[in-house]
């Protein structure tokens, strides 16, 4: 375990330092314009992006686990459950009809937003719902979240709404500062810190309830745990850089593979994943052809639709069955 941390943390490391560096050639423009200029926009625009992406990709990560751990299911993530869209649709509450512009203030609406979202789908899905049930309550529950988020916009006071949220809807790392960074991730840090801590007792957790109760764990205690920090490190994250599809899925379940299907011991190679593939999915927008932006979105749902549909058609006998 710890040898597979530390290769992808290795990993991990490199392709940070590559998307720090990268595009290269307007650095080399810069620098011989004017050497300052080239530590603003790394200090100022790079590095902002960079916390952000490892932050937000580790968050979805270990969040997905986290949730697939709980519910004993392999569909569980944050965009599957409807939390994603849950903290959009209290972020843009927060912002266009409560009049709450700080970073910590959306972050906060944020975190309510996935809160409730990811409660109502205990009370639609049940705690222990099978895979299916689970996962169109879930679908149901992001269409409504989805559905709920533009109507806000279309009725906000500012007829710009639209204009104005359309790259953070599809998920957006461009032009963060480092308040906003440190504004998603410090919640967003302190969530995964506490879940990490929880690796063994999940890993109880799927021997069964009355195993972790026998070791002396509160299985509603524990499944309350992981739905409030869940909801506090999506909710912070989805406040600044918008819903990111399918990094909280695709990552926890390579993590399960690599560690032999143990739940708990893949939520930290989950998160070292998670923040690998975001800052990938990243680096690849920054690097489209034409000059042109990809949103982040589009990245990473072209990258996690094959693994979800794979995990379908895998589930697909049982549910029939």
């Amino acid at each position: 375990m710890s040898r597979l941390a530390s290769l992808l943390a290795v990993a991990l490391a490199g392709l940070a330092a590559a998307a720090l560096m990268l595009p290269w050639a307007p650095l080399a423009t810069l620098h011989a314009a004017d050497p300052a200029l080239v530590r603003t926009v790394l200090v100022e625009l790079r590095l902002p992006r960079l916390l952000l992406a490892a932050g937000y990709g580790a968050t979805l990560g270990i969040s997905g686990a986290a949730l697939q751990a709980t519910f004993a299911n392999p569909l569980a993530s944050p965009d599957l459950t409807g939390s994603s869209s849950g903290a959009a649709l209290g972020a843009v509450i927060g912002s266009y009809f409560l009049g709450l512009t700080g970073p910590l203030s959306l972050a906060a609406c944020g975190a309510v937003g996935a809160l409730l979202t990811l409660l109502l789908l205990l009370a639609i899905a049940g705690r222990r719902a099978d895979q299916l049930s689970l996962l169109l309550a879930g679908l149901a529950l992001s269409l409504v979240a989805g559905a709920l988020t533009s109507l806000a916009l279309a009725l906000a006071p500012s007829p710009f709404a639209f204009y104005d949220s359309f790259a953070w809807l599809m998920g957006s790392l461009e032009d963060r500062s480092l308040a906003q960074a440190a504004a998603a991730l410090i919640p967003a840090g302190l969530a995964a810190l506490w879940l990490a801590t929880k690796a063994r007792v999940l890993d109880r957790l799927a021997l069964g309830e009355d195993v972790l109760a026998a070791a002396g764990h509160d299985p509603g205690q524990l499944r309350r745990g992981v739905v409030a920090s869940t909801a506090i490190g999506i909710g912070a994250c989805v406040s600044v850089c918008g819903a990111v599809g399918f990094i909280g899925l695709v990552a926890p379940i390579i993590a399960r593979k690599l560690v032999r299907g143990h739940p708990g011991q893949a939520l930290v190679p989950a998160a070292l994943l998670g923040a690998t593939l975001l800052i990938g999915a990243d680096l690849a927008t920054r690097l489209a052809p034409l000059g042109r932006t990809i949103p982040l979105g589009v990245v990473t749902a072209a990258l996690g639709t094959p693994l979800f549909l794979w995990v379908l058609l895998r589930r697909q006998g049982e549910w029939q069955a």
